[in-house]
């Protein structure tokens, strides 16, 4: 739903929080409701924003209705009819016009809706199947990376294109771009509006996960911008793997629901009250949130009840819980965390899990042995114009007193950075040195 601010009177200031909250909370069931019911993926979007539009002016007068999302939905199926309706007027003129209209063939260009109205709402047997479904599409293998984040944002999660632009630091003409072409790669390839078959989904799921993954991991810590954190993306990417994990009985699917809960946990104590980051060992652990240690590791339970071992999200989640449950940093666990990222390194091989392993090799043994593995990465050149590399190269010379060059990577890590708050650190932590 576009974003339209909060000007007006105080019934449609009114009627807009309404619509903006059952929108937030039950788009995603909306989309898939429609999108069965009109076998159109584009369309039953549209209908749905248009659905929306009414609802701000019809709410305003009237106020919210007992049943808000039956009214949209209800409201956005008349839509749909209009559409069928027009495109067969449209089919009949020019069948017409090209004398070639034979009996039934006014209305071939569209498929007959159904005739009773309860046909589309909602069969909870159905719900959950179209939900699913609808996360399937959105991040299907035919849209790029981009297109898929974008579209998952839009039509699972409910944000207006304007909210997301500001969590990715995109134009909004953008991120219309990219729903409006996803929209149409969809309908082009010819995707169906169905839960794959279980062979498929097993070898899908992995993209809808790294899709959550990625709108978490840009909440949590930030590429670009004045803060470090944007806990309202990174809730809303917790949202829907707590919906995905109540929908899907996949051991990845709770390893990142449980690394999610177990990295948000902390999100209390990683910033000071002026927005600064705090680093791990400065961090005050009774302001992390308890409650999501608790769901994070009973998440981590599932995952490893299948008895198969944890796969990527999991291991990454067992390391999560090593620094949640520790009373300190120097209480934690450090030779298990190199064991696990060991482990991370096996199944999902990167430079990334390297320098973290890196870290915790640090930890566990010194800075000389975490050292080598650092200069190996850069030696390779297999983390370009990153500021990780830099940073935590800087670090570990800090640690072994060789300040000088110490000083010269942390500068560099903050060239490197496109984080107002963490290149402030840098540049901080580098004034430090003698």
């Amino acid at each position: 739903m576009a974003g339209p601010g909060a000007e007006g009177p105080p019934s449609l200031q009114a009627a807009r929080r309404a619509v903006e909250a059952v929108w937030r909370i039950e788009s995603a069931r909306i989309i898939a409701g429609l999108t069965r019911y009109t076998g159109d993926f584009e369309l039953a979007e549209d209908v749905a924003q248009e659905a929306l539009a009414e609802a701000l002016v019809s709410w305003s007068r009237e106020g919210a209705p007992t049943n808000p999302v039956g009214w949209l939905l209800a409201t956005a199926r008349r839509r749909a009819i209009d559409n069928y309706r027009r495109r067969a007027a449209l089919n009949e003129r020019y069948a017409m016009l090209s004398g070639q209209l034979t009996e039934g063939e006014a209305s071939s260009g569209a498929p007959a809706p159904p005739e009773r109205a309860d046909d589309l709402l909602w069969d909870p047997d159905q719900v959950d199947d179209d939900v699913l479904a609808l996360m399937f599409i959105a991040c299907h293998p035919v849209l790029s990376p981009e297109a898929r984040v974008a579209l998952t944002l839009r039509t699972v999660a409910g944000l207006a294109s304007e909210e997301i632009a500001r969590a990715f630091l995109v134009p909004v003409p953008t991120v219309q771009a990219r729903i409006t072409r996803a929209k149409k790669t969809i309908a082009a390839a010819g995707v169906p509006f169905e839960l794959p078959p279980a062979e498929e989904r097993r070898r899908r799921i992995g993209g809808v996960l790294s899709v959550l993954y990625v709108i978490f991991t840009e909440g949590s810590t930030a590429t670009a911008g004045d803060n470090l954190l944007r806990p309202d993306l990174a809730y809303e990417a917790i949202r829907l793997t707590r919906m995905l994990a109540a929908l899907l009985d996949e051991p990845e699917v709770s390893g990142l629901l449980a690394l999610c809960e177990l990295t948000a946990a902390r999100f209390p104590a990683r910033t000071s009250l002026d927005g600064e980051p705090v680093l791990l060992e400065d961090q005050d652990r009774r302001l992390w949130d308890r409650s999501a240690i608790r769901r994070g590791l009973a998440a981590i339970g599932r995952a490893a009840a299948v008895g198969r071992g944890l796969g990527p999200y999991g291991l990454q989640a067992a390391i999560a819980a090593c620094h949640a449950t520790a009373p300190s940093v120097a209480e934690t666990d450090w030779e298990r965390v190199v064991l696990l990222y060991e482990a991370l390194g096996q199944v999902a091989p990167s430079p990334v899990v390297e320098l973290n392993r890196a870290v915790a090799v640090a930890m566990a043994t010194g800075p000389q042995q975490a050292l080598a593995i650092v200069d190996e990465l850069v030696a390779t050149d297999r983390l370009p114009g990153s500021h990780l590399l830099p940073s935590v190269r800087g670090e570990l010379l800090r640690r072994l007193g060789r300040t000088g060059e110490a000083r010269a990577e942390l500068e560099l890590a903050a060239r490197l950075c496109s984080n107002t708050r963490e290149r402030s650190m840098l540049l901080r932590k580098a004034a430090t040195l003698p």
